[in-house]
């Protein structure tokens, strides 16, 4: 697969694509993802520690590490650009362990983070920051659907169109922001 050649994957077949995908792919994904910030993630590992139920099902969940701008007067939502990633590395792991196939962020990750997703078969990709603009018109809905107090922080769950992504980290060690 050329690396400038952009490949269409559908968050429900996620798994099942990461294997085509090298570092430096642009991906348009497509599908159901979900929003959470470092807020949102320390109570997800806390609720996974508890034992207590999740606001969605991490088996093969896609998180967003984004909070959008205010929703315009006429209805569509504000920009929505990523959040630096290293803010979760400290909680990934454990998502990653309980079934998280894929983050989306920007910037690099600890080792720990790595060895999660290669352990996994997970993936990590990076959404351009300055672009949160262009990003929000991928998507189609958002609805909050967990820890509403936690304002722009709160979970959503996103339906996006062709979201522009960068494969950043996969499998095997191989990691756009390392040398080989």
């Amino acid at each position: 697969m050329s690396r400038n050649t952009a490949v269409h994957i559908h968050t429900d077949r996620i798994r099942s694509e990461i294997g085509q995908l090298s570092v430096g792919t642009p991906v348009l994904l497509s599908g159901t993802i979900y929003t959470a910030r470092d807020a949102a993630h320390k109570r997800l590992c806390t609720m996974i520690a508890n034992g207590e139920p999740l606001p969605f099902s991490l088996c093969d969940a896609v998180i967003y590490y984004a909070g959008p701008t205010p929703t315009k007067d006429d209805g569509t939502i504000g920009s929505f650009g990523p959040t630096t990633a290293s803010r979760m590395d400290a909680f990934a792991p454990v998502l990653l362990n309980n079934g998280l196939a894929a983050m989306i962020g920007k910037g690099g990750r600890t080792d720990a983070v790595c060895d999660a997703v290669d352990k996994n078969g997970a993936v990590y990709f990076c959404a351009s920051g300055g672009l949160g603009a262009l990003i929000s018109q991928s998507i189609l809905s958002c609805e909050e659907i967990a820890f509403r107090e936690l304002g722009c922080e709160s979970i959503k769950k996103l339906t996006v169109r062709d979201m522009p992504l960068i494969t950043a980290i996969l499998p095997g060690g191989k990691n756009i922001f390392k040398k080989t």
